[in-house]
């Protein structure tokens, strides 16, 4: 008797698990990822779970306050630990500020890797981890090894676009990992983004992201420099912005995340709101220190990379509160050396 009940424990455990969608880390990005999803798949199938854990129980709450009451009948829970999460939800999406992060989620008590352990051979075939977190790729693929080893799939996803593109569920993910897991990743990251793009195997979607902010944040601090040397000789800055965006200069830097106020006629970057609502400037610093220590043990040159990355610490030591500013902010620092010389 006692046996048939574990068994139908079991598979009751199963059945729920196998409509349930977890989400962990809910901050900026995450919140606007995880509401994005929720909402286009709580339209598809309103019988779905969905589950949240933040590592700030009343962001998790807030969350939670906020999608009922636009989705009035949607099942929320929240749990305390990403075991929990795990036990919970046969999918699991983690979207975390950095490494340690990820290594405390995935590696430590009451986390991914525990939970995995205690789960079926069933579920855990079935079970599949997504993290669109920016972080070390070692730390991935070790994490990812270990998901892999447990019995259950993972993808690393890390994405392009911002705040701004989470919102607008207009995310680019670069996804590694199998063909397989890359398969039942793509119709999820579809409700949170436009572009999803396999770029191979573990660790090749943070190798690609990684590059990509690379030049991204080189970009950014010459366009400051373009558009303050164009001022200084008396142009104007919307001028200049339309001149370097039907040029050879034009870049993303330039035509959609311009740091001058009014210099893009038709949007609307966060320099105009005191640059606010942007990718943060300490987060462009780790994604720039990433690049430079990736570089150095490949014996990659990095000499553009490295001086921007020191740019970035410099700005930050000087102007603290631009930390949390959107990243095109360094030409307020830019501004600031003008002044002083």
């Amino acid at each position: 008797m006692r046996h048939t009940t574990r068994v139908l424990q079991s598979l009751e455990r199963q059945v729920v698990r196998a409509k349930s969608t977890a989400f962990i880390g809910l901050g900026r990005m995450g919140s606007e990822m995880a509401f994005n999803f929720f909402s286009k798949t709580f339209a598809e199938s309103p019988d779905t779970h969905f589950v949240v854990c933040d590592a700030l129980p009343a962001s998790a709450v807030a969350f939670r306050q906020n999608f009922v009451s636009q989705f009035p009948g949607a099942h929320i829970d929240i749990v305390r630990t990403p075991k929990e999460a795990v036990l919970a939800s046969q999918t699991v999406l983690t979207m975390l500020p950095s490494s340690p992060q990820v290594t405390t989620v995935y590696s430590e008590a009451n986390g991914v890797i525990s939970a995995l352990k205690s789960l079926s051979a069933a579920e855990l075939t079935r079970s599949l981890l997504i993290d669109s977190t920016t972080l070390d790729v070692g730390i991935a693929r070790n994490v990812a090894a270990e998901v892999i080893s447990a019995g259950a799939q993972m993808v690393d996803a890390p994405v392009s676009g911002g705040v701004t593109g989470a919102k607008a569920g207009t995310l680019a993910f670069l996804v590694g990992g199998t063909e397989g897991a890359f398969e039942l990743s793509q119709p999820i990251l579809t409700h949170m983004g436009n572009r999803i793009i396999h770029c191979g195997p573990s660790g090749a979607g943070l190798g690609a992201k990684i590059c990509n902010n690379l030049v991204l944040g080189v970009q950014q601090i010459v366009v400051g420099e373009a558009m303050l040397l164009g001022q200084k000789l008396g142009l104007d800055p919307r001028i200049l912005a339309g001149v370097i965006n039907s040029s050879t200069g034009g870049c993303w830097a330039s035509s959609v995340n311009n740091p001058v106020p009014y210099s893009l006629a038709d949007k609307s970057p966060p320099c105009e709101r005191n640059y606010e609502g942007g990718f943060a400037t300490a987060l462009m610093l780790k994604d720039m220190l990433l690049a430079t220590d990736i570089a150095a043990s490949t014996d990659s040159p990095l000499p553009l990379g490295k001086t921007a990355q020191q740019f970035y610490a410099e700005t930050l030591r000087h102007r603290p509160d631009l930390a949390q500013k959107d990243f095109s902010s360094v030409y307020e620092r830019l501004e600031q050396m003008r002044r002083e010389n």
